[in-house]
């Protein structure tokens, strides 16, 4: 192997994202935009292994920093991240990076390193927590998307249509300012605080406006009801957030959002769709999400100790989980603790 690993910084490559879209294995996650919005929000340090050769990245293992006086120092592939799988075109590139990094940590002293994907270890490495991911793919007309759905999901979005649910598609701030209405309440309905405002202005400043997103809402008589905000990149389509008004919820207008996306993707060329990852005991959602005729997998995430080198394995489900205290909390303190809490999080 000619070229050796390099721990470079996306932020300051100019050509990065255009040499990640010609990689195999590539992800919007893996893009500077991401980074960007996460070194912004909450001044994780971008730590990426690589190894590029004649302009091209032959491996990637992207770690973001995670520094905190509550939760200690550690990596992170990637923080507030669904998965991140690591780019490569050869087995001893991958383990060159992982080894790299596995020293970086090692001498920065983290904890651990978590990373967030499948093809980081061999199956038989137990995990230390796992999530349902689901995927479909968009290359096909509506009437075939149609067709893979289940019943209900059909029947759902005809209820939405028929009930005056009306759905737009946006990429302002204005627009980010209504979803983050309804995060805001749909985060205190499952007893866990939102993700401060900065965040998501930051997701519009760095990715939406950059034409690697957009946020589409549904209303009812004048009133924003339902939404969710999309990520894209190359032929990959990616759903983010999703948030809605439960007051509202007989009138299936997630159904409605979901479809516009989805059929919005398909129309312009997108490859594949991508439900992000499910909580193992969110019974509910992984139905909504196997209703669209996705393929369901487990998502992976290992975390491996660089002091004593070696893997934490507990081979349980990941949740996230909600406090009770969040439900009764003020909205302003609500708030308040979204900006204290998440950056220490990753």
């Amino acid at each position: 192997m000619s070229a050796s690993v390099v721990i470079t910084n996306p932020l300051e490559d100019a050509g990065w994202n255009n040499r990640l879209a010609s990689s195999p294995g590539h992800s919007f996650f893996h893009t500077s935009n991401w980074a960007r919005v996460l070194h912004e929000s909450y001044d994780y340090q971008p730590v990426y292994a690589a190894i590029i050769e004649n302009d091209s990245l032959l491996a990637l293992v992207p770690v973001m920093e995670v520094r905190s006086i509550l939760t200690g120092r550690r990596g992170v592939a990637l923080p507030f991240t669904d998965y991140c799988e690591p780019i490569s075109t050869d087995e001893r590139q991958l383990r060159a990076a992982m080894d790299s990094l596995r020293e970086y940590g090692k001498d920065a002293g983290w904890k651990y390193i978590e990373f967030r994907g499948n093809n980081y270890f061999s199956d038989d490495v137990p995990s230390f927590g796992y999530y349902y991911g689901h995927s479909m793919s968009v290359a096909k007309d509506a009437a075939h998307l149609s067709t893979d759905m289940r019943d209900s999901t059909r029947r759902n979005i005809k209820k939405a249509i028929k009930s005056g649910v009306r759905v737009e598609i946006a990429t302002s701030m204005e627009a980010m300012t209504a979803f983050y209405r309804l995060h805001g309440m749909t985060r205190r309905m499952h007893g866990l605080p939102p993700q401060p405002f900065s965040f998501f202005r930051n997701i519009h400043e760095y990715i939406i406006a950059e034409n690697l997103g957009l946020i589409i809402l549904a209303s009812y008589k004048e009133k924003y009801i339902s939404g969710a905000v999309y990520f894209h990149f190359s032929d990959q389509a990616f759903y983010k957030y999703g948030a809605s008004d439960r007051n509202f919820q007989e009138l299936r207008a997630s159904n409605l959002v979901m479809w516009e996306a989805i059929t919005w993707y398909s129309e312009r060329g997108y490859r594949t769709f991508c439900f992000g990852r499910t909580d193992t005991d969110a019974a509910g959602l992984r139905q909504f999400k196997n209703g669209w005729g996705a393929e369901e997998r487990i998502i992976n995430y290992y975390r491996y100790a660089p002091a004593n080198e070696h893997l934490l394995g507990t081979s349980e489900p990941s949740r996230e989980r909600g406090y009770g205290i969040f439900t009764r909390m003020p909205l302003p303190l609500l708030l308040l603790a979204g900006r204290v809490i998440y950056r220490h999080m990753g």
